[in-house]
């Protein structure tokens, strides 16, 4: 697996889980997965960083993102 998440992974990663999983509630709460990876996302966004080291994710962020590069590679 990659050590290294370009920012864009992490946005289609989020967008996967959104579709799969829309905003439930009248707030439109993003699922488990989506808001596990919107912290990183924007930790990025905030230090203007295009990467960011697979160990930097935590626990949750790290299920939600290897679950959707598994599907990604699922034909």
């Amino acid at each position: 697996m990659d050590t290294v998440i370009p920012l864009t992974d992490l946005e289609q990663a989020i967008n996967y889980w959104r579709n799969l999983r829309p905003a439930q509630g009248e707030e439109a709460r993003l699922c488990a997965e989506a808001a596990a990876l919107a912290t990183p996302y924007a930790m990025m966004i905030v230090a203007r960083r295009q990467t960011l080291g697979l160990d930097e994710l935590g626990p949750a962020a790290r299920q939600a993102y290897d679950a959707w590069r598994a599907a990604m590679q699922t034909p």
